[in-house]
């Protein structure tokens, strides 16, 4: 296993998709890897898939209707396997061809799209579930080497004169805005690359969560490149 993986207390392990969801999140870790070998050619499986927006939901029925080699299929199997563990988990995984997000430039002091470090809150108990199986792959970052850009005095400033209302409602525009699940890295910063093939499961923001809910982004891709990536 990968010692940057298992050196660090941020991020538990486990060896099958039942270890993953039935260990607990606790003291700094929020974030458990089931750190996987994968084989099979899922470069084959996104270059005969159909790109129909930025973000293509593929289907179970969409993967089984490709014709492929039999790493192809290999794969194919793997991402079938998925779907299927996290579904009867009870969760709702979505399966996506991605050629890139939508980039938030409204404001160019602050952002809030998925590029930028952040977390996911929820109204209810849950976790957040990814893989990417081929391109660029997510990153996380320690809750310790990173800094709320609300708090943040400039960008602070800023948000108030946005807000331009009564300052007892100034937390409630953050918060309603998604402002403050934003984060900005500290100069010492070690961000972890999530890597491929492994399923990961991330702390999320809710009202029994015990830890502090995992800080990660989206990656850049690759130029020319579509990510095939899993998350619910």
């Amino acid at each position: 296993m990968s010692t940057i993986f298992s050196d660090n207390p941020q991020i538990g392990l486990a060896s099958s998709f039942s270890e993953l969801v039935n260990t607990h999140f606790q003291e700094s870790m929020n974030a458990i890897c089931w750190h996987r070998n994968l084989t099979g050619d899922f470069k084959e499986i996104v270059s005969k898939l159909q790109l129909k927006e930025n973000v293509t939901e593929v289907s179970a029925e969409d993967l089984l209707a490709l014709q492929l080699s039999e790493e192809g299929s290999i794969a194919r199997e793997i991402i079938l396997a998925d779907l299927q563990f996290l579904t009867d988990f009870g969760a709702s995984p979505s399966l996506n061809l991605l050629k890139n997000y939508d980039r938030d430039e409204e404001f160019d002091f602050i952002s809030t799209d998925v590029y930028s470090y952040h977390v996911d809150r929820s109204p209810i108990g849950t976790d957040t579930f990814l893989c990417t199986y081929h391109g660029a792959a997510s990153d996380l970052i320690s809750n310790d080497q990173v800094e709320q850009k609300i708090l943040i005095p400039e960008i602070r400033e800023k948000l108030k004169k946005l807000h331009d209302g009564p300052e007892s409602e100034f937390d409630t525009f953050l918060k309603d805005c998604f402002f403050d699940l934003h984060y900005q890295p500290k100069s010492n910063a070690q961000p972890i690359n999530l890597g491929l093939g492994h399923l990961w499961r991330l702390a999320v923001d809710h009202p029994e969560q015990k830890v502090l809910p995992c800080v990660h982004r989206a990656p850049v891709e690759h130029d020319g490149e579509y990510r095939l990536l899993l998350i619910c």
